[in-house]
């Protein structure tokens, strides 16, 4: 390739060009509006007779040379910030441009010389709607390309006219720098030389009607803080320090571990700290009171913080709120080395409305259906997702793998999923249509949720994903392979919701909803459970979890540690909402979080909040040193029901046995009395039982009712001492 032209004579200083051949009018026009498909093709240096022409788009510009061989030659004005010339070279040379601006001169690279940074491979899994790494190809992407550092900018955007990159660095002004179109992906992609990590962008589209507007990157993997909307340029540079954990998570399979779970919003659980800060004190805090996880709700970048995260703009960017993606790795990270797993809640069943994000993202439904009556959530005021599209799916997909993969998040909560399968979810006759075989069934949806199951399970080995479906959908947990949605694990929100109604009865009434605590071992085995006390029951008017209680504020407690007892014993995993494991008496508020001053020694009360998170501290430590606590959740053969019918007397027990047999023996007193020389029938006569844990317990705020030492049956019988409104757990001595 030539350098230039050794003919031409050395300048004193800079010479001005030739003439280069003029634009299409049509071309012209379209450029400069921003509808050109191919503005490589009209931008840059190509050889034409007489030579090479130059062509840069610089609208703020006062004048632009091309610098070649460390020649200077000066390009003419062609107005509206298009500058031109033709050097009479036999080749295209290397070159850069010399812009002149009011305030001083730059030497820069021509983002128009280069070609296109995104491979064939690339193009065709997005057409496809296979790539599992679509971050990797969408977005904005630092990197080295034809040798020069820089960005590279690639959108989706197939309905669009033209795209452009408008960002600080342009003064938000898109003009300089019209993307090109690579063909029937629907992608636009151009590299941008010099600009690197920090920068902010948004695209800005022109629609194929005409109408003109800036968008955040739906890919970009860093946002600004809220109310700011712009996408920023990053790369991460964390090195991560839980390899051991990383290594170990898969050993065993989830429903066959201990798994409790605390349940935490972030941004309020020491409100003011950031992701930094948070990982000097959840780990702590999580490790003391012995959760085996926390589940964090949605930490990807939300405008609106009262949505708690639930109303997502930018997938695939964690909050800003509390600092930088890396930021957030080492949270992440700081919580594995401490032995705690991290679920996240995610959010693809909708998305906001917000002009500036995904909603009719290049001027025509693209991540929402066309169709109106699919288009809109009616609960919510927001968008759902077009399951039925192999990009915008494939976009979802990813973006759980992202997650994991680059986050190393060890669950998935996917929030509102039976929303997500049913197309007359809050919907009247007359506002959805049925799919191809007539049913209310959303077939797009379930083929979406199988794909992102088995895809996040095949790359990510001990992820686990858990669905929120609040209804009898069959096999939500059963594999893909066997015509199930293929999740881990789901939420029992019939035990939550029965339990809860039980729990908030008078004792004295409660013999008549007994069956409101025993119903959900009819289905128990159905699926693999989690029983979820989570911020929606704590919310809203709804009271926190001690407030359900009737009674006495003495009554209330007792009955919050029974029921927590009770919970843990029960088959399902456990999660618990943050402020709970202390009987937080007001109701959670996303502004000020946990009353964490009921706890401070000061407070007369403080001992009585303190005791309850005592128990909770025991509870977990006793769970997950019992097996037969979670080695067979989801095996019937490892219940058994031992007082099932005892409603005048507010009383359960059941056993509950590991994969060797060995048994525990939990038995629940939900009456304010105590329970003399109560009868259970258990069997052997050799063995005698021990007391493990009692929700009476003094050290817990209780009366110090219960057996202090041994108890061996006689005839099969375990007579027992019952403390009132307490759980006790029981296991046999060894022989």
């Amino acid at each position: 390739m030539a350098l230039r032209d050794t003919s031409l004579p050395e300048p004193s200083g800079p010479v001005p060009c030739g003439v280069a051949p003029p634009l299409d009018e049509t071309d012209r026009g379209r450029l400069l509006a921003g509808s050109h498909h191919d503005p490589h093709g009209l931008l840059g240096a190509h050889p034409v007779p007489g030579g090479v022409a130059f062509r840069a788009l610089r609208p703020f510009a006062r004048a632009v040379s091309v610098l070649v061989g460390g020649e200077r030659r000066t390009l003419t004005s062609e107005g509206d910030g298009l500058f031109s010339g033709l050097l009479p070279l036999d080749a295209i040379p290397e070159y850069t441009l010399l812009v002149t601006y009011a305030d001083g001169e730059q030497e820069t690279h021509d983002p128009y010389r280069f070609l296109p940074a995104l491979g064939e491979l690339d193009l065709h899994l997005i057409r496809e709607g296979r790539h599992e790494e679509l971050w990797k190809a969408l977005g904005a992407e630092p990197m080295t390309h034809q040798g020069v550092a820089g960005t590279r900018f690639t959108v989706w955007a197939p309905n669009a006219q033209g795209v452009r990159v408008a960002g600080d660095f342009t003064f938000w002004d898109g003009t300089a720098f019209p993307m090109r179109s690579l063909g029937a992906s629907g992608v636009w992609e151009l590299f941008l030389p010099g600009i690197g990590e920090g920068a902010r962008y948004k695209f800005e589209i022109t629609s194929r009607y005409g109408h003109r507007f800036l968008k955040a990157d739906p890919m970009a993997r860093r946002a600004e803080e809220p109310p700011n909307t712009a996408s920023i340029v990053t790369a991460s540079h964390y090195e991560w320090g839980d390899a051991e954990w990383m290594a170990h998570r898969a050993d065993t399979p989830v429903h066959e571990a201990p798994f409790s779970v605390y349940e935490v919003h972030l941004p309020s659980w020491r409100p003011g700290l950031t992701y930094r800060q948070l990982a000097d004190e959840l780990p702590e805090y999580v490790k003391d009171l012995n959760f085996t996880h926390v589940e964090l709700m949605p930490v990807a970048e939300h405008p609106f913080g009262p949505s708690w995260g639930y109303q997502v703009t930018s997938y695939y960017a964690p909050t800003a709120r509390l600092g930088t993606p890396d930021d957030f790795r080492y949270l992440v990270d700081s919580l594995h080395r401490a032995g705690i797993g991290v679920i996240m809640d995610w959010v693809p069943a909708h998305f906001p409305k917000d002009d500036w994000a995904l909603a009719r993202f290049d001027g025509d439904p693209l991540y929402e259906p066309g169709d109106a009556r699919r288009a809109e959530h009616p609960d919510w005021g927001t968008y759902e997702f077009d399951f039925g599209r192999t990009e915008v799916r494939n976009f979802l997909v990813a973006n759980a793998v992202y997650w994991c993969e680059e986050f190393h998040i060890d669950g998935l909560r996917v929030d509102a999923v039976a929303s997500m399968l049913y197309l007359d979810y809050s919907r009247d006759s007359g506002q959805w249509a049925p799919n191809v075989y007539g049913g209310r069934e959303d077939l797009d949806a379930m083929a979406f949720l199988q794909e992102m199951n088995a895809t996040v399970y095949r790359r990510a080995p001990g992820v686990v994903t858990i669905a929120e479906e609040s209804t009898a959908w069959g096999g939500v947990t059963k594999p893909t392979d066997s015509g199930g949605l293929g999740f881990g694990l789901k939420w029992n929100m019939g035990w939550m919701h029965d339990s809860l109604e039980y729990m908030s009865k008078e004792p004295v009434h409660r013999k008549y909803h007994h069956h409101d605590m025993t119903f959900a071992m009819v289905y128990a085995y159905s699926e693999n459970y989690v029983l979820p006390i989570s911020h929606d029951e704590v919310v809203h008017g709804k009271g926190a979890l001690v407030s359900k209680m009737p009674g006495d504020w003495w009554q209330q407690r007792a009955n919050h540690r029974a029921y927590l007892a009770f919970m843990w014993a029960h088959p399902g995993k456990q999660l618990l909402f943050m402020g709970q494991e202390f009987a937080q008496g007001s109701e959670w508020s996303e502004r000020s979080g946990p009353d964490w001053w009921l706890l401070d020694p000061e407070y007369s009360a403080a001992s009585d909040h303190r005791g309850v998170r005592d128990l909770v501290r025991d509870l977990n430590t006793r769970y997950r040193a019992t097996p037969a606590l979670w080695q067979r959740d989801t095996d019937p053969a490892g219940f058994r029901w031992v007082a099932v019918d005892a409603a005048d007397d507010n009383v359960y027990a059941f056993l509950r046995y590991d994969a060797e047999g060995a048994p525990l023996l939990a038995v629940s007193n939900f009456s304010p009395v105590v329970r003399q020389d109560y009868g259970l029938w258990v069997g052997d006569d050799h063995v005698a039982w021990q007391e493990v844990l009692n929700t009476d317990a003094v050290r817990y705020g209780g009366s110090g009712v219960g057996e202090s030492g041994p108890v061996k049956p006689e005839n099969g019988q375990l007579r027992l001492t019952l403390p009132p409104l307490a759980t006790v757990w029981l296991r046999p001595l060894p022989m």
